[in-house]
């Protein structure tokens, strides 16, 4: 019996460790509109489901906040929050030092998911966008071919040549939005998301007047130094649609958001990503909330 005890502890002991968890810091610092227990929570939760340990961010981005994080996700970062007018909300979210704080700690090997949406968020985020060369329309873009009455939203796919070819799209073949606003990045970046030659950004403050988005897209993926980035043009793609507000792109049947969300986090963290495998539809989350405005 010592024997056979002995033997486990041996072969416990020569036993290769369980790979550390991917740790996961979500920003809820920057009067964010989407916050880690607000209408990101779907996304979080399906971020813990699969193995990343997700945990809130209080505070603004200094070197010390960001060691021990793998990845930083930012949502909705704004200005200022409601009742401050629009263009307050449109301020830059974060301080120059922030901004050289996060490109620093991406380019030691971060990954950052920077996730904006129309006017008024380009202008709030464009201080840390480019810093990774990302310039931002802070417009609301159209593409009316890519327009699915059936999703509520813009489709792209393999079929309209709106996904790019890269990991973050494996497995994709429709992914849905809803109006957002386009993108353009640094050369050597991919538009995983890209607009036709029809589409136009619709320019604030009343839309009324337009320019052309051929060539933008509404989602970049780019290397930086050690480090990746994703940068999306709309953040309901990657929220659960409820009774007040059905824009929700991670719960939607017939699309492939919630497989665009996951392949993000693991391309964001090198972390190769698991056997394709039928997704079941998942079913709507209850409880209603207000749309929150941006």
């Amino acid at each position: 019996m010592r024997a056979l005890v002995l033997l486990a502890l041996l072969l416990a002991g020569n036993a290769a460790p369980s790979p550390a968890p991917v740790r996961v810091l979500f920003d809820d610092a920057h009067h964010n509109v989407h916050l880690s227990d607000g209408r990101y929570k779907p996304f979080v939760e399906l971020a813990r489901s699969a193995g990343f340990e997700v945990r809130p961010n209080p505070e603004r981005f200094t070197p010390p906040a960001l060691a021990g994080s793998d990845i930083l996700v930012i949502a909705g970062a704004r200005g200022a929050a409601p009742p401050a007018p629009l263009p307050e909300r449109g301020r830059p979210a974060f301080t120059p030092e922030e901004a050289d704080a996060v490109r620093d700690w991406v380019k030691t090997g971060g990954g950052l998911l920077l996730i904006t949406d129309h006017y008024p968020l380009g202008s709030a985020n464009e201080i840390l966008a480019s810093r990774f060369g990302v310039t931002m329309s802070n417009a609301w873009t159209d593409d009316p071919p890519k327009t699915d009455q059936s999703v509520g939203g813009l489709v792209f796919s393999r079929e309209n040549g709106g996904l790019a070819d890269h990991p973050v799209t494996e497995g994709a073949h429709r992914v849905a939005t809803f109006t957002g606003q386009s993108l353009a990045g640094p050369p050597g970046s991919v538009p995983l998301l890209r607009f036709g030659k029809t589409a136009v950004d619709r320019l604030p403050p009343d839309q009324t007047q337009t320019t052309s988005a051929a060539g933008r897209a509404q989602g970049i993926a780019l290397e930086f130094g050690k480090g990746r980035v994703i940068v999306l043009g709309e953040a309901a793609m990657l929220t659960a649609g409820d009774g007040a507000d059905q824009a929700g792109g991670i719960d939607k049947t017939g699309v492939d958001n919630r497989r665009l969300a996951l392949n993000g986090l693991r391309w964001l963290a090198g972390v190769p990503p698991p056997r394709p495998s039928p997704q079941p539809s998942p079913s709507p989350l209850p409880g209603r909330r207000e749309r929150e405005p941006l």
